[in-house]
């Protein structure tokens, strides 16, 4: 039986999973077949050899060393897009921060309990708290993956006029956009355009701190900015000052760090965007569910490190080959399947990057010597039969 290690605590919905598909759950295990993780950190982690797959019950996986899984021959999954509904209102909820003062006003009016008249307080402090309305106003939404298209169709139905920026997008992606929001070619005229800006990206190497001194310069007075997505995709320090001459009228963030906590014009959120129990569920089902389709079919959606491959089953068994994406691999494959005059049914190549993955239905089983052989290239990082 396959075993499973979790990391975290993993939502019962998810557990279910992998006891379905027969695998056991063991936090202990010291060389498991799969791992399902939330927030654990490996990067120290010494993986066993008989580690295929890791499982992240959430979007990303900053927590996974995902170069040396690759090099390894370990599938990284995530639940990319689980989380979205549970981010989108929350995103919804920090627009409405940036734009009133309702953070403030709530601790001052904690701060005058006690007071001989609070509705008489209350009606002359209620001013310093005002703010503009959203609806009529320009949001920019850079990235338009799961939940940055949920936020702008959403903010379309409160009014604003949306303009959404993403060099990325899938053609699924596109489908689920409303008409009404507008295509901006470029960061520069979101930056020109927009009152407000919502991030729903990942923090690459291209896009960290895209959000400095010189990306502001370009926005509008008193732009206000909410950021739910990568807290390093904000140069802390530009934004600071940015906000101590009113350039930025507020900054909403879900990255609260030693820089920006307590910082004026910062409202810093605890990391909550994903969290709520609907949330959790389907992450976690979602993750487990990537697990056992790759252990028991060799299938590997939302792969974080693999190109995403799914073939039908057919044939006697399967031969699943993680390589390096050089020519004739493919070839080298099936002439030693050949040999041993067995049918190919069905199979898929498929690459991402350096890396590519190879699907091999066989008609008949394949001999040891076979997988010895494709195990033994220098190209190939892992082989199993399923």
């Amino acid at each position: 039986m396959l075993e499973i290690k979790t990391m975290n605590k993993i939502a019962q919905q998810g557990l279910d999973v992998l006891a379905k598909n027969g695998f056991l759950v063991n936090p202990e295990s010291a060389n498991p077949d799969g791992m399902l993780i939330r927030s654990a950190k490996l990067h120290d982690e010494v993986f066993g050899d008989r580690l295929l797959a890791i499982g992240r019950a959430g979007a990303g996986t900053d927590n996974v060393p995902v170069d040396r899984c690759t090099q390894q021959g370990i599938v990284v999954f995530n639940a990319a897009g689980a989380n979205a509904e549970a981010v989108k209102e929350l995103t919804l909820c920090g627009l409405l921060l940036a734009s009133r003062d309702i953070a403030g006003g709530i601790a001052w009016a904690k701060s005058i309990s006690g007071a001989e008249d609070v509705a008489a307080a209350v009606e002359k402090g209620k001013n310093n708290f005002v703010g503009p309305e959203l609806h009529g106003k320009s949001l920019g939404v850079i990235g338009l993956g799961a939940i940055g298209s949920l936020v702008a169709n959403a903010a379309v139905s409160l009014g604003m006029e949306v303009w959404g920026y993403d060099p990325y997008m899938s053609v699924d992606a596109a489908w689920r956009l409303r008409s009404e929001i507008n295509h901006a070619p470029d960061l520069d005229t979101i930056y020109r355009e927009c009152d407000y800006l919502t991030l729903h990206g990942a923090a690459t190497d291209e896009t960290r701190g895209m959000i400095n001194a010189a990306a502001i310069a370009k926005m509008k007075p008193g732009v206000r900015i909410v950021n739910f997505a990568r807290g390093a995709l904000i140069n802390d320090t530009d934004m600071l000052s940015a906000l101590s001459v009113g350039k930025v009228a507020r900054y909403v963030t879900d990255f609260p760090n030693n820089t920006l906590i307590g910082a004026a014009g910062v409202v810093a959120i605890p990391h909550l965007g994903a969290s709520t129990p609907e949330s959790e569920d389907k992450c976690a089902v979602m993750a487990a569910q990537e697990i056992a389709d790759y252990l028991k079919n060799g299938n590997t959606r939302n792969s974080v490190n693999l190109p995403n491959v799914h073939l039908d089953r057919a044939g006697v068994c399967r031969l699943c080959v993680i390589h390096r994406n050089v020519p004739r691999m493919l070839n080298r494959f099936l002439d030693l399947i050949a040999g041993q005059d067995i049918n190919v049914e069905h199979m898929i190549n498929k690459a991402r990057g350096q890396i590519a993955y190879t699907i091999i239905d066989a008609g008949d089983s394949l001999d040891a010597a076979i997988i010895e052989k494709i195990a033994s290239m220098k190209e190939v990082l892992r082989v199993r039969v399923i």
